[in-house]
């Protein structure tokens, strides 16, 4: 299954994951830092859904409350 969530507060816009049998297929960030973006979505691939959320959410970028990563993890959650 894919989906396209909208991201708020960070740099990136949007993120585009793609999930089959609750197992991370590919992720996609819209804008945001690329190289590190990139790097996330790497790391998560084959990863179990659950596992990815436990490991990013809360996250922070600097002062921000949330981060690209801790965004992931709130994209993850609308799979459960």
């Amino acid at each position: 299954m894919k989906t396209v969530y909208k991201t708020k507060g960070t740099c990136s816009e949007a993120i585009e994951v793609n999930i089959e049998n609750d197992i991370i297929e590919s992720v996609i960030y819209t804008g945001g830092c690329p190289g590190n973006l990139l790097a996330i979505g790497e790391l998560v691939k084959g990863m179990k859904v659950e596992e990815a959320i436990s490991r990013l959410e809360g996250i922070k970028c600097g002062n921000k409350n949330t981060s690209c990563a801790d965004q992931l993890a709130q994209a993850l959650k609308t799979f459960q």
